[in-house]
């Protein structure tokens, strides 16, 4: 191919997605969900090949193929929210396309995540389970590759509160800190790929005693009373109960379950636990859940600034400051400003 035409071809990837085959052959073979289009060398410019609402014939879908074997067929990236909806269906067609940004590979994960998590605790069986886990070892394949792409997902966490959607964002917190924390055993090669699936797991579905308590109380717009808040502080007891029925009772998945309510002062909750009974994957998941939830308006208090949520913590002095110290750098890399704990613990002795 001639390098003007590659060339061409380069700028057309700011517009559109060059498709390949695995996920070509995702779609319905004749009926495509997106508009298709081919590139012509001979005057170097996408022309149609496909509209959305008609079929493809069989001498068209063998066209094509013989096409995308060439690199010559198209998506428009202004269907890139069909294509996200699409392929986060399939999750593991996300590893497979090379074109996709950074971003729009986040979005597929979010997308994709969000609903099994959700599907998962509005279920939590072993059908609904398995699904989760699938698309969650996609995850894992893409986080060992490179594993600071998960300051790529503190970006984009979900700005509003649902047990779903607070279950996303406290395990992409949980995990940013867990691989700085880990950082030796991704540099070294020391990973144990299955303890770091069920870690991966234990993050996610760490609220999962929340299903059992009753809706009113789940869903309750305004602050809950104290019988209604007893109710609630079992749920990592009910959740690490549940995890028996489950068959996941493995100590990566139990201390996010049973401990992210737990505090470095002893006064958490349900085991009141301190020093070296506080294990760090249960110090991570208590600091994740904690500031997830403080950047999104719940019904006793409205969503705060990174900066504001991290100072409060820190003030607190509930949680353990390394820790706050690695969120903040993360943040801060992640190109979401907060200051340095070193600065906010200055304050505070002020």
């Amino acid at each position: 191919m001639s390098s003007k035409i590659s060339t061409e071809k380069d700028l057309l990837n700011e517009e559109f997605y060059q498709v390949n085959k695995a996920i070509l052959g995702s779609f319905h073979k004749y009926r495509p969900p997106l508009n298709i289009y081919k590139f012509k060398e001979d005057v170097s410019r996408v022309v149609s090949f496909y509209e959305v609402g008609g079929r493809l014939s069989n001498e068209q879908i063998e066209e094509m193929y013989q096409l995308v074997d060439e690199e010559l067929i198209f998506f428009s990236r202004a269907d890139y929210s069909i294509y996200v909806k699409h392929i986060s269906h399939q999750l593991d067609l996300v590893i497979l396309d090379r074109n996709l940004k950074e971003h729009e590979i986040v979005d597929v994960f979010i997308d994709a995540l969000t609903r099994r998590v959700r599907a998962f605790l509005e279920e939590p069986l072993a059908r609904t389970l398995t699904l989760l886990q699938d698309d969650l070892a996609v995850l894992v394949e893409y986080l060992v590759e490179d594993i600071y792409r998960t300051k790529a997902f503190l970006r984009r966490l979900h700005p509003t509160h649902n047990l779903a959607e607070h279950s996303f964002n406290s395990a992409i917190l949980a995990l940013s800190l867990y691989v700085i924390v880990y950082a030796k055993d991704f540099s070294q090669e020391r990973l144990v790929r299955k303890k770091f699936d069920r870690v991966v797991l234990g993050f996610f579905i760490h609220d999962v005693g929340m299903t059992k308590m009753p809706a009113f109380v789940r869903d309750k717009k305004t602050s809950l009373a104290n019988d209604e808040m007893q109710k609630v502080t079992r749920h990592p007891t009910v959740g690490y109960e549940m995890l028996t029925k489950l068959d996941l009772k493995y100590p990566e998945i139990e201390e996010p379950v049973l401990r992210h309510h737990e505090k470095m002062t002893g006064n958490g909750y349900p085991g009141k636990i301190s020093g070296k009974d506080f294990t760090m994957l249960a110090r991570i998941m208590a600091v994740a859940d904690t500031y997830a939830a403080m950047l999104t308006n719940r019904a006793y208090a409205k969503a705060k600034d990174p900066a504001v949520a991290i100072k409060e913590l820190i003030q607190k002095n509930e949680h353990d400051l390394g820790l706050l110290g690695h969120l903040q750098n993360l943040l801060a890399t992640a190109n979401i400003s907060v200051r340095p704990v070193t600065e906010l613990l200055g304050e505070e002795s002020n």
